[in-house]
C-alpha cells in the first residue's frame, strides 16, 4: 500500500509522463541518426537473441506508473537501434505470452466456478474472444503499417503538453 500511494500519486505519475515524453523525443532523434540502410535488422526475423533480450528487458520500464508495456518495448527497441516498424512488430510478439498467461489465469478462475461457464455466459466468452482477436489483429496490422511511415513525436508532445489539460 505504501509503495502504491507513493508511486501512483499525481507528482510521480506526471513526472513519469514528462520524462517518458522526453525519452520518446530522444528515441526519435536517435532513429533519424541511425539510417535503416546501415542497420543489419530489416525485419523481426533478423533479430539476434541479444536484441530480443534487450527489448525484453526494456519491459521493466512498464513498472513505472504511466508507462505502457508496449510503449516501453517499442521505444526501448528504437533506442537499441531497431527500426521503428521492427520494434513495434516485435513488441506485439512479446505481448502474446503475457496475454496468453492472463487469459489462461482468468479461464482457470472461471473453470473453478461452474456456474460462470453455464448457458449464455459461455457463448458470451466465445464471441468476446473472437471479436477481441479480430479487432486486435486489424489494429496491430494498421499500427505496424502506420509507424513505418510516421514517428511518435505527436505522442511525445501529448505526454508532455497533454498533462496541462488534465
Amino acid at each position: 500500500k505504501h509503495i502504491k500511494a507513493l508511486l501512483f500519486s499525481p507528482i510521480p505519475v506526471a513526472s513519469a509522463f514528462i520524462v517518458g515524453g522526453l525519452i520518446i523525443f530522444w528515441a526519435e532523434r536517435r532513429q533519424q541518426k541511425i539510417s535503416i540502410a546501415k542497420s543489419h535488422i530489416k525485419t523481426v526475423d533478423d533479430l539476434m537473441p541479444m536484441d530480443a533480450l534487450k527489448v525484453g528487458l526494456a519491459q521493466c520500464a512498464a513498472l513505472i506508473p504511466g508507462t505502457s508495456r508496449s510503449g516501453a518495448t517499442i521505444i526501448g527497441g528504437m533506442l537499441f537501434g531497431l527500426p521503428r516498424a521492427v520494434a513495434t512488430e516485435f513488441s506485439f510478439f512479446l505481448a502474446i505470452p503475457v496475454i496468453g498467461g492472463a487469459t489462461a489465469y482468468e479461464l482457470l478462475k472461471l473453470w473453478k466456478n461452474p456456474v460462470a461457464l453455464s448457458g449464455d455466459f459461455t457463448w458470451a466468452i466465445v464471441v468476446g474472444f473472437i471479436s477481441a482477436f479480430i479487432s486486435a489483429f486489424i489494429c496491430v496490422r494498421w499500427l505496424i503499417h502506420y509507424v513505418a511511415g510516421h514517428n511518435f513525436i505527436p505522442f511525445a508532445w501529448y505526454r508532455i503538453v497533454g498533462l496541462q489539460k488534465s
